[in-house]
């Protein structure tokens, strides 16, 4: 088992590609298609080594599928049938249960803790590549295009350093980098020039 968080600690130093998001969502995408195909191609001790495998996963899924569906059904527990009158204050006890999830509630919880801070976002349009980004040709012919020079707003973190310009991929100009942002609090009516922590798709 490896010790180190190398492939972590690469992350921090030399970042990531730009579209490492949409590649990794991609590949998740792809997996399925491609253990299908491994399921019809394996053979003999390894095919059912992964059937079992899967049958685990699919369990589990339908475990928690259930689990999710069953957070408000309503359990009616069968009445003893009793002898004479029924006192008021008892007449609506044992007729519905509520069962409710642990999990659930803990979502709930979390939630809740999350929205204390929550600032609406507005919805973002996607953008083409070819809006986002321009080509810049290089060489001395200038036939090299693989150069983009962002054209809209970028976030760039606190140690962010450039890297030499004859192999950075993605330039993007010093008057489009941004650390800061205005935020305005919906119920305080304010206001707030805030770091931005991180981005969760950075052109």
């Amino acid at each position: 088992m490896p010790q180190n968080d190398h492939m972590e600690l690469f992350k921090k130093r030399f970042g990531q590609r730009f579209d490492a998001e949409e590649r990794k969502r991609k590949k998740e995408a792809r997996s399925v298609h491609e253990k299908a195909k491994q399921a019809l191609e394996l053979h003999g001790i390894k095919g059912k080594l992964h059937a079992k495998q899967q049958y685990k996963e699919k369990a589990k899924m339908r475990k928690t599928i259930k689990a999710h569906e069953e957070k408000d059904a309503k359990v009616s527990t069968p009445k003893n049938a009793e002898e004479g009158a029924i006192p008021a204050y008892l007449m609506d006890r044992n007729e519905v249960n509520r069962t409710k999830v642990l999990s659930n509630m803990i979502k709930q919880k979390r939630k809740e803790k999350a929205g204390k801070w929550k600032v609406p976002v507005e919805k973002v349009k996607p953008m083409s590549e070819d809006e986002m980004f321009r080509v810049l040709r290089s060489g001395k012919r200038k036939q090299k295009a693989w150069k983009r020079i962002v054209n809209k707003v970028s976030f760039v973190s606190k140690d962010f350093v450039r890297k030499p310009p004859k192999f950075e991929r993605f330039i993007r100009p010093t008057g489009l980098r941004f650390k800061k942002a205005h935020v305005t609090h919906p119920e305080l009516k304010t206001t707030f020039n805030l770091e931005i922590m991180g981005v969760k798709k950075n052109p």
